[in-house]
C-alpha cells in the first residue's frame, strides 16, 4: 500500500512541486537540473521496486534518458545517471535484492500506451520548440534588415541589395538605377516642430517611397533624412519617371500634428551598366546628382548619364 501511495505522489504531486521549485528559484535552469536529477533517482527506485522486470524497467530507463537528452544533451544524461544507479542500488538492497526479469502479458499490454504516446509527445514538444526557434530567427533576421522608425530596409541590407543588383547587371547586361533622396530643410522642420514631427515626416516619406515603387524595387533608409531606392531593369528615363512619382506622392503628404506642414525632397539618380564601377562609385554619382538638385533651389530631381565600360 505504501508503494502505491508513493507512486501516486510521484505521478500526480511531484510534477507540480517541481514546477513551483523552478519558478521560485533565482536560477530556474539549475533548479530544473536538480528536478531532473531527482526524477532519475525516483526512476532508479521504481526499477528496483519492480524487481528489474525487463520491459517496464527498460521503458522507464529509456524515457528518463530521452528526458535528459532533450533537456540538456548527453552531458545532462551522464550527470544524472549516478543518481539513478545509486537510488536503484540502495532501494534494491533495502528490499533484499529481488530480481524478476520475466514480463507477464498484462504488463506488456500496460506498457504499450507508454511506448506509443511518450515518444510522440516528445516529438510534438521538440517540433514546437524548433518552430519557435525558427520564427525567432526569422524575426531577428527581419530586425537586422529593417529600419525601426520607417519599416524600410536599413543601410546594411540596402547596400547588400545594391551589390547583388550590380553583379546581376554585369552578368545579364540589363540596366539598373538608383535614386538618392534627401528631405529639403529637414533640420529646420525638426527644430521648428520637434523631433516627434520630424519622425512623422520620415515615416511619411517612407510611405511615399513604398507607394511609388514596383514590386522588384528596394527602398531603404540610408540614415538621418536620406533615403535610397534601387531600381532593377530601369534606365535613367525610368528612374526620372519614378522620381517624378515620388515627388508627387510626397507633395501630397499631410501630417496630423502639423496640418499646414508641407514636405519637399531633392533627388539624384544614376544608372550603372555592366562592367561599370563598384557600388560606392555608383552611389557617389547619384550623390553628385543629388547635390546638383539641391544647388538648383531644391525640390527637384537630377539624373546623371550611364557610365559604360570601354
Amino acid at each position: 500500500g505504501w508503494w502505491w501511495l508513493l507512486l501516486a505522489c510521484n505521478a500526480l504531486a511531484w510534477p507540480h512541486l517541481a514546477r513551483r521549485f523552478a519558478e521560485r528559484s533565482g536560477v530556474p535552469r539549475r533548479a530544473e537540473e536538480r528536478n531532473l536529477a531527482l526524477d532519475s533517482a525516483l526512476g532508479g527506485m521504481w526499477i528496483a521496486v519492480m524487481q528489474f522486470n525487463l520491459l517496464p524497467s527498460v521503458l522507464l530507463l529509456t524515457m528518463l534518458s530521452v528526458d535528459k537528452i532533450s533537456a540538456g544533451g548527453p552531458r545532462l544524461l551522464w550527470r544524472t545517471l549516478p543518481w539513478l544507479i545509486g537510488a536503484c542500488a540502495v532501494t534494491s538492497a533495502m528490499l533484499g535484492f529481488p530480481v524478476a526479469l520475466s514480463t507477464p502479458m498484462a504488463v506488456v499490454v500496460a506498457c504499450l500506451p507508454f511506448l506509443v504516446v511518450y515518444p510522440l509527445s516528445i516529438c510534438v514538444a521538440n517540433r514546437a520548440l524548433a518552430m519557435r526557434v525558427i520564427n525567432q530567427n526569422k524575426r531577428l533576421d527581419e530586425l537586422g534588415r529593417t529600419d525601426d522608425l520607417t519599416g524600410l530596409a536599413n543601410r546594411r541590407h540596402g547596400l547588400a541589395v545594391a551589390h547583388a543588383e550590380l553583379a546581376r547587371a554585369r552578368e545579364t547586361g540589363r540596366p539598373v538605377s538608383l535614386i538618392l533622396l534627401d528631405i529639403d530643410h529637414f533640420k529646420c522642420i525638426s527644430d521648428a516642430h520637434g523631433h516627434v514631427v520630424g519622425d512623422e515626416v520620415l515615416r511619411g516619406v517612407a510611405h511615399a517611397l513604398r507607394g511609388s515603387r514596383r514590386g522588384s524595387d528596394t527602398p531603404l533608409r540610408l540614415g538621418g533624412d536620406e533615403f535610397m531606392l534601387i531600381l532593377p531593369d530601369t534606365d535613367l528615363d525610368g528612374a526620372e519617371e519614378t522620381a517624378a512619382r515620388i515627388r508627387t506622392q510626397i507633395e501630397g503628404l499631410s501630417f496630423a500634428r502639423v496640418p499646414t506642414l508641407r514636405c519637399a525632397v531633392s533627388l539624384g539618380a544614376a544608372q550603372v551598366t555592366p562592367r561599370s564601377e563598384d557600388v560606392e562609385g555608383w552611389i557617389q554619382r547619384a550623390d553628385l546628382a543629388l547635390y546638383a538638385a539641391k544647388a538648383r533651389s531644391r525640390d527637384r530631381s537630377v539624373t546623371q548619364g550611364a557610365v559604360r565600360a570601354a
